[in-house]
């Protein structure tokens, strides 16, 4: 009796796929190294034969596409570089331009001063010490006098909005402050003390005259209608101080009267002359004073 031999498997030759031009609708052509194989368009990469099924190949154009892309439309060109760079230095001379506004401001000077000594004192120094040519340069500051003076006028105007904007969201102390200017005429000056990247700071909210009288009920509408105005919450007031004088304090105190009724929990009051005589004031307030 003689031993079986085991069967073999029958033989299944393995499926080889040969580039044809319809991998083209793909972006492959056939390889340098290889014509059978599809080699892609963008990224030059040469595929083995397993990968050639079309499925394969069009997710790889679809990935590899839509990063070219972006990188094509993310490249520098010479506008972009061009540009940038203008854009660069027109705002630094316009950073410039109002830095040299505000120093003029400061100074008291006449806003002529920048074309007369300004503008030629700064080329003088880039021509002599920097050795660079100053005519480009200075053209790029405007400091014409209209422009000095639009310039001041803007800066004031946008140190307000920046304060009022704070005041809309911190809590704050309020002081006020009677003053008499020639002619009887009274001013009420106001000013505000909050902490600010923990660090106490103090602004002039503002000085407005007291067309009527000076009764608390006048103080009170005329701090009501700037708070409106900037839409600032009355909420937002700690506490109130007054200069101290008898007149003032007693104002004072008919001030808090009408404040409190537009808030539910009650405000602290004190004097800025002296030491603060409402216990609550100090412990609430004492981070402030």
């Amino acid at each position: 009796m003689t031993r079986e031999e085991p069967r073999s498997r029958p033989y299944t030759k393995k499926k080889c796929r040969q580039y044809t031009m319809e991998y083209l609708n793909y972006g492959f052509i056939p390889s340098p190294k290889n014509a059978q194989l599809p080699m892609c368009l963008i990224c030059e990469k040469m595929f083995s034969n397993e990968a050639m099924k079309p499925s394969k190949l069009l997710e790889h154009w679809r990935k590899t596409f839509n990063f070219q892309s972006f990188k094509f439309h993310a490249r520098p060109t010479l506008t972009t570089v061009f540009s940038s760079a203008a854009q660069q230095v027109e705002s630094d001379g316009m950073k410039a331009s109002y830095n040299i506004s505000l120093l003029i401001a400061k100074t008291g000077k006449p806003h002529t001063i920048d074309e007369e000594l300004i503008l030629p004192a700064v080329s003088e120094v880039l021509h002599t010490v920097l050795h660079k040519p100053a005519t480009d340069i200075i053209k790029k500051i405007p400091l014409s006098n209209t422009t000095v003076q639009r310039r001041i006028d803007e800066m004031p105007t946008d140190v307000e909005d920046t304060l009022y904007s704070y005041l809309r969201t911190v809590q704050f102390l309020l002081q006020q402050d009677e003053s008499t200017l020639p002619g009887d005429e009274a001013l009420l000056l106001a000013y505000v003390r909050f902490i600010k990247e923990e660090k106490i700071n103090e602004k002039l909210l503002f000085a407005k005259p007291l067309e009527t009288d000076t009764t608390e009920r006048s103080i009170f509408l005329a701090v009501e209608e700037l708070f409106k105005e900037k839409e600032i919450p009355l909420t937002n007031l700690l506490a109130v101080a007054s200069d101290g004088a008898p007149a003032m304090v007693s104002c004072h105190l008919g001030f808090i009267a009408y404040l409190t009724e537009f808030r539910s929990e009650r405000l602290s009051a004190g004097c800025t002359g002296g030491a603060l005589r409402n216990s609550q004031t100090r412990s609430s307030c004492k981070a402030l004073y």
